[in-house]
């Protein structure tokens, strides 16, 4: 048997019990990191034990969505739980993307148990030189 003391880690087990698991209407949070990686952005999700088949990916306009669902596993007859903190149910989380992002061209792995989007810089916002041409000549003043 398996003994711990974390406080919080029972404040959390605590209030996924009294909230029960994550449903359509009112799914769970997943924990995610964000950062850019040269010409893109990468968004990586924690989402272990899901099947590739229960996560879903939506873009409209420029909010992504993206819901994953983890139900329990089959267990025989004869299993007793004796501790259970992997939290099941909806798991969903929205991003508002930038303008500057390209929405069309996500790429989506998921390795390991985490989701991996790449999200590619749009080339009207990178940076870029502008060329100064010269003038179409001196012109004089007399006098």
């Amino acid at each position: 048997m398996l003994m711990r003391t974390d406080p919080f880690r029972e404040l959390d087990r605590l209030t996924q019990q009294l909230m029960g698991p994550g449903t359509w209407s009112r799914p769970s949070t997943m924990p995610m990191d964000a950062y850019r990686e040269g010409d893109e952005y990468v968004v990586a999700f924690d989402l272990p034990g899901v099947s590739t088949e229960a996560i879903d990916i939506d873009v409209e306009r420029n909010m992504l969505t993206v819901k994953a669902e983890r139900r329990p596993v089959a267990k025989a007859g004869d299993v007793q739980m004796e501790l259970s903190e992997r939290p099941l149910g909806i798991f969903s989380r929205q991003i508002t993307l930038s303008d500057a992002l390209d929405t069309e061209h996500i790429k989506a792995d998921y390795d390991a148990g985490v989701l991996t989007l790449r999200i590619p810089i749009a080339e009207r916002a990178k940076p870029r030189k502008i060329a100064v041409g010269a003038g179409s000549g001196h012109k004089e003043i007399s006098g």
